[in-house]
């Protein structure tokens, strides 16, 4: 039976892959929901700015939800959401992109249960099957550059390097997760099947923040 379904949305390559699970069983995704600082408006998964969010959702036709939170009050303000977008869709579900971390799958049990909902995994595997998941996006059609990286775990130079054949062959050779899991990598998706016109940006500058560096992206015109 198809469900209605919001999905937590980073803007990267693993929410794409979610929301493809879900659009290929016949699901309906009535909604996008992405955590955003009450002080900025950048987000809170991986710094990119709201209007890069923004033009994904309207590439892709699904509306957008924006939380609006601290880290004080992040899991309350997710399951408040969550029931507000509930009572407005009249979801089944609400599901996230989350791959193999438990504590990770147990903390969107407990917000989609507090919120009478239920939560959904699409991707969810065995470690070990990280590379063939992460062969299925780059062969889906979709396409992603990376735009933070952790310091110790890549250097500079990945930062905006685009997720193909190439990238699959030398993510193998360092010794991190191939999807980036525990935070190695973060991608920007920006094109692909699923979209109805690319969401074209430009590469800026590189920041540093804490233990991580971004490139930063500038929507074009």
């Amino acid at each position: 039976m198809a469900k209605k379904i919001a999905l937590s949305w980073s803007g990267g390559k693993d929410s794409c892959m979610a929301l493809k699970k879900l659009v290929d069983a016949n699901h309906q995704v009535v909604s996008l929901i992405t955590t955003v600082p009450k002080e900025l408006e950048r987000t809170f998964a991986h710094g990119e700015k709201t209007e890069m969010i923004q033009r994904q959702s309207n590439s892709l036709s699904i509306p957008l939800h924006f939380i609006r939170c601290s880290f004080d009050d992040y899991t309350e303000s997710f399951i408040q959401d969550l029931i507000q977008l509930k009572n407005q869709h009249h979801l089944d579900s609400v599901a996230f992109g989350d791959i193999y971390l438990e504590g990770h799958r147990e903390w969107g049990e407990n917000v989609a249960a507090a919120a009478g909902l239920e939560a959904l995994f699409p991707l969810w595997c065995q470690q070990q099957d990280s590379l063939s998941l992460l062969s299925s996006f780059i062969q889906s059609g979709h396409k992603a550059a990376v735009i933070r990286i952790r310091e110790d775990s890549l250097d500079d130079s990945w930062l905006g390097k685009e997720l193909d054949d190439d990238f699959f062959n030398n993510i193998q050779k360092q010794t991190v997760c191939p999807l980036g899991e525990n935070g190695e990598y973060h991608t920007f998706v920006y094109d692909g099947p699923l979209f109805q016109s690319p969401v074209s940006f430009t590469r800026g500058q590189v920041l540093s923040e804490g233990a991580s560096k971004r490139l930063e992206i500038h929507p074009l015109v």
